[in-house]
């Protein structure tokens, strides 16, 4: 398989490399799934690896889901092959196969277009190159397309275009997720500007699930280009990427001969796209099912079920519907201000670990960038669908380097927007975590519009229609903690603050001197108390003694008591409710006094 796949998209039958695993008997049935084609591979014994070379058992290929174990390469598999993988035994159930023209234009290039469908249908036992069904992944039901390279590329035509739709609008009937697997090298050309139109005709339909609220994922194999690429695959809620796979527009060979420039290491590959926060994740093959299973449950799960249990005990609910004030720490202020920056207090990726039951990072702003100081994905907290987003800094040098010590750039709190707005249309309660000492000050951030991503971010969250609890678990440094910030319900962390400005930079300002921060600390009233006090935190929440870095996992047990509890409190809110009372929470600071 040539690297310029997405040059030549849909332009003529691809061969794969035969591998000894035969396609599963799914039979045509009467909603139209494949016919059982023999596999001329099946008797083959061993193979050469196409990503390293090495001679591999067929029968062990077969059980590695045609994944090498010694260089990781992810080899093709076929739609039948794929829906086996991840489907339940005996849940897929294929959908219709709807009537579309066939070779519209009546092409011919060196061979008649018809031709070449003919052989396409006689070789891989499809009709099209989409394989569309209803199915379940580890008990979760789901709607199923699985694209097929076998098929002319996997190019999108108006069969596919046709099918695709349909798919969409069963999902959006059913109010089931959708989910898309993708290989394919473009539009389809020898159908011309109709196979153009599918493109629009399936990013409407992945819109109209945007605005119904179903959950879309899609899953891009390698190769995903061209118009495929630039349609309904990169649409969805969730992109996952299979290690190594290949998405992109034009393809590398286009690039580098229009551009004449040396293209990067790994250029359009699964990885170099998750560091340019174009993807959510990048999954090994062996993984997939589960983790689709995970993200399919958060569209099941309405609310926390009794038989989990009873959660770790919290600050009790206040007769207000707010939570009991929590005991305020009477640390010196600039005492808080030293534990609230200790490496070892516990980070948003520690809190994601350590609460949740399970818990899958996103990536990226779906533009140009990844931003490593603020981290979010979606996680079950016993048993309840989460949204968590929240600054990262670390606890050695090392990881505060890398982590840019907690300060957030642009494409950060885009990110973190994109997953609220995600929340928001999924239903689900979002969560955030506090601990930074402000947002990035750099050249790049300004010239990247830093202060309008963070009013954006702020506005956004003023008017979300679902949950909002905000925790300050360390420093909350200026606008770049505030735009994590606007929430139903703020908790405090005991040794924690949140400021207009670090001490330090008050005092060079005001005291024209950094050795006044321990003064500006107390003139600022830093700590949870003054939060308290101002209406600004609705609760402390204690540490243990020492502060939360003493004991993480009481200091974890507590807080997770604490956000379960006003999560419940919360729950019985209707969301235009939620939004009102958030926006007149806001509105009243400056006009009332202290508690």
């Amino acid at each position: 398989m040539k690297s310029d796949i997405g040059d030549r998209a849909g332009s003529a039958v691809v061969t794969p490399v035969p591998v000894p695993v035969p396609v599963p008997a799914a039979g045509p049935g009467p909603a139209g799934g494949p016919t059982t084609a023999p596999d001329p591979a099946e008797a083959v014994d061993w193979l050469a690896c196409p990503g390293c070379g090495v001679l591999i058992y067929g029968k062990r290929f077969a059980r590695d889901l045609r994944v090498c174990t010694d260089c990781g390469h992810h080899a093709a598999v076929t739609a039948p092959e794929r829906i086996a993988q991840l489907a339940d035994p005996d849940s897929t159930e294929f959908l219709a196969e709807p009537a579309t023209l066939e070779d519209p234009l009546g092409f011919t290039d060196l061979r008649p277009y018809a031709d070449r469908l003919r052989e396409a249908r006689r070789s891989t036992g499809l009709t099209d190159a989409v394989l569309c069904a209803r199915v379940r992944i580890e008990g979760q039901p789901a709607v199923l397309a699985v694209l097929d390279f076998r098929f002319l590329g996997g190019s999108l035509g108006v069969a596919m275009g046709e099918r695709l739709t349909l798919a969409a609008e069963t999902a959006e009937r059913l109010g089931l997720p959708l989910i898309l697997v993708t290989s394919s090298g473009g539009a389809r050309m020898q159908e011309g500007a109709l196979a153009l139109m599918q493109m629009a005709k399936t990013s409407q339909a992945l819109a109209q699930l945007a605005g119904s609220g179903v959950l879309t994922i899609s899953v891009i194999a390698d190769p995903t280009y061209g118009g495929v690429a630039a349609s309904f695959a990169t649409l969805t809620d969730v992109i996952i990427c299979e290690q190594g796979a290949r998405l992109g527009f034009a393809g590398p060979r286009v690039i580098a001969e229009t551009t004449g420039e040396t293209l990067p290491p790994g250029f359009q590959r699964a990885e170099f796209l998750l560091a340019h926060g174009l993807v959510d994740a990048v999954v090994a093959r062996s993984a997939l099912r589960g983790t689709l299973a995970k993200l399919l449950s958060v569209a099941a799960v309405e609310a926390v079920s009794e038989a989990t249990g009873e959660p770790p005990a919290g600050p009790a609910a206040a007769q207000d519907g707010r939570p009991a004030p929590g005991p305020a720490a009477e640390h010196d202020h600039w005492e808080t201000v030293r534990l609230a920056r200790h490496l070892g207090r516990p980070t948003t990726l520690d809190y994601a670990r350590g609460l949740f039951d399970w818990f899958i990072e996103l990536h990226g702003d779906r533009i140009s960038g990844d931003c490593p100081a603020i981290v979010g994905g979606i996680g079950s907290l016993h048993g309840r669908p989460v949204l968590l987003v929240g600054h990262q800094k670390g606890h050695t040098t090392a990881e505060l380097i890398a982590r840019n010590f907690g300060r957030p750039t642009p494409d950060g709190y885009r990110k973190a927007a994109r997953l609220m707005r995600l929340a928001a249309r999924l239903g689900l309660p979002v969560l955030t975590l506090i601990d930074t000492q402000g947002a990035e000050p750099g050249v790049s951030a300004e010239e990247q519009g830093q202060a309008i991503a963070i009013a954006e971010n702020i506005a956004l969250m003023s008017g979300l229609p679902v949950p909002i609890i905000a925790v300050v678990t360390g420093e909350g440094g200026s606008g770049g903690a505030l735009a994590l910030g606007v929430a139903d319900r703020v908790l405090a962390l005991e040794n924690s603050f949140y400021s207009v400005i670090s001490p330090e930079g008050c005092a060079a300002i005001l005291w024209r001197t950094s050795s006044a921060a321990q003064d500006a600390a107390a003139a600022l009233g830093i700590g949870a108390k003054s939060l308290l006090r101002w209406g600004i935190a609705d609760s402390v929440v204690p540490e243990p003694p020492g502060g939360a870095h003493a004991d993480v996992t009481a200091a974890l047990a507590l807080l997770g008591g604490a956000v379960l509890d006003t999560l419940r409190v919360l729950d019985g809110l209707h969301p235009g409710d939620l939004v009102r009372l958030r926006r007149e929470r806001f509105r009243s600071f400056g006009t009332r006094g202290p508690r």
